[in-house]
């Protein structure tokens, strides 16, 4: 029997896969690259994402990090997101 597909079902990702991340960036918007633990972190789920950025929000703007914006694979979810506190 074959079922219809689902609304939302192809945009499945396998478990091991971490398609969250933010884009780093300085105040005029163009992305700013960080070294060392900071540096190309992924996540698998938005609140993830969002409670890294919030642990380590000051140390990315110490690395001159003005602002951020949060991306699923390569949808665009919101931002930029102020650093400033």
């Amino acid at each position: 029997m074959n079922l219809p597909e689902q609304p939302g079902s192809s945009s499945f990702r396998p478990p091991t896969e971490q398609p969250w991340r933010w884009r780093l960036e300085d105040a005029s918007g163009a992305e700013v690259a960080v070294s060392g633990d900071l540096a190309d972190q992924t996540f698998p789920s938005q609140g993830d994402a969002e409670s890294w950025v919030g642990e380590t929000w000051q140390e990315l703007a110490e690395a001159g990090v003005a602002q951020v914006t949060l991306f699923e694979a390569d949808r665009e979810v919101y931002g930029p997101m102020s650093l400033s506190a």
